[in-house]
């Protein structure tokens, strides 16, 4: 073992880190609040302050309430109102009374009206953790996601989700993202922890042995975000719109890490439910998280991980965003826990 391993190792074993990271939960936690709206949570700008003309959105609402509802179940007080707070916007404002589902914000807030599995895949994750808190309304919250998954995204034929609808659940779009089903793993892990029902876990084995085992893996593990509805990559999907937020060209490093994590997560998961798991689950987790930092650490001579790379592994979008070292992070501590 060289000595960066070790001194990693001995990181993540240090009640001294396991502190610090403690503080700086709380500290961000606290920068949060600020995010509160009447709505639901909005963004912040860098000094933590609500941004001008902010709205409450669903993927914020959803968010915000999961981090609360964590904070709540390990004993950090102050966030209990702020998870009811997100509860009720998402069983209020920000959910379709006629159609069912959920609007991207509240129509009087100019939300968007179509149905995404992204958002969806959020709300059943805040709900999984506002019932671990043991919140009011959150059960609720939970049966309502769980239906709405179950009976619009999740296609048994596919083993994996449909992407989107419009409000009335018609014009199904003739697309499949990896990052909605990236999302709904996460969520289904959550589900299966808060449920019991172990057929969560096997919808999340199906979404990783598509998207995953068998597209990423047929592609030297670059992770191939965009699809026909029948599977059929789409390599050149906003080429010319390169930095896109949520469907950017090329691939992602930092979905690359983060779907490492999700991978060894459901591969203990699993293990502790008692399902077998398939021999190159694990190796495929490796592989994900070697092939990102070859190819997204420090590639143009700066410090970081770029947001893009095209096919032949080179940059596109050099921006270093927070999330993908959050997850780059996130990704080392499973991978060292799980392989040492």
């Amino acid at each position: 073992m060289d000595n960066n391993n070790h001194t990693f190792s001995s990181w993540l074993r240090s009640p001294a880190h396991h502190q610090w990271l403690a503080l700086e939960g709380n500290r961000l936690l606290t920068f949060a609040k600020a995010s509160r709206l009447d709505n639901g949570f909005g963004s912040l700008d860098d000094y933590g302050r609500l941004m001008v003309g902010a709205t409450a959105e669903t993927m914020n609402t959803a968010r915000m309430t999961h981090c609360f509802a964590m904070a709540h179940a390990q004993g950090i007080p102050g966030c209990a109102a702020l998870v009811d707070h997100g509860i009720a916007a998402l069983r209020g404002p920000l959910r379709d009374a006629e159609h069912d589902g959920w609007f991207s914000a509240a129509l009087e807030d100019g939300g968007k009206t179509d149905k995404q599995a992204y958002l969806h895949a959020f709300v059943a994750l805040a709900a999984s953790s506002a019932v671990v808190a043991g919140r009011p309304g959150a059960q609720a919250l939970l049966s309502e996601a769980i239906q709405i998954i179950q009976t619009r995204f999740w296609s048994e034929q596919e083993g994996a989700m449909r992407e989107s609808f419009a409000q009335d659940w018609s014009n199904e779009e003739a697309y499949r993202g990896a990052n909605s089903n990236m999302h709904s793993t996460e969520a289904f892990l959550a589900l299966a922890d808060v449920t019991g029902d172990a057929q969560w876990l096997d919808r999340a084995l199906s979404i990783v042995e598509r998207v995953i085992h068998q597209h990423a893996g047929a592609n030297n593990f670059q992770v191939i975000e965009h699809f026909t509805q029948n599977w059929q990559p789409l390599p050149d999907y906003n080429r010319e719109n390169p930095a896109d937020g949520f469907r950017p060209f090329g691939t992602t490093p930092g979905h690359a890490f983060e779907w490492a994590r999700l991978v060894l997560h459901l591969e203990a998961a699993r293990r502790h439910a008692g399902r077998s798991n398939p021999e190159w689950l694990l190796d495929d987790a490796r592989q994900l998280f070697a092939n990102a930092c070859r190819y997204g650490w420090d590639v143009d001579g700066a410090p970081g991980i770029v947001y893009t790379l095209d096919w032949q592994n080179q940059p596109v979008v050099r921006h270093r965003l927070h999330w993908t070292h959050c997850e780059a992070a996130a990704a080392a501590a499973t991978y060292r826990r799980a392989t040492v």
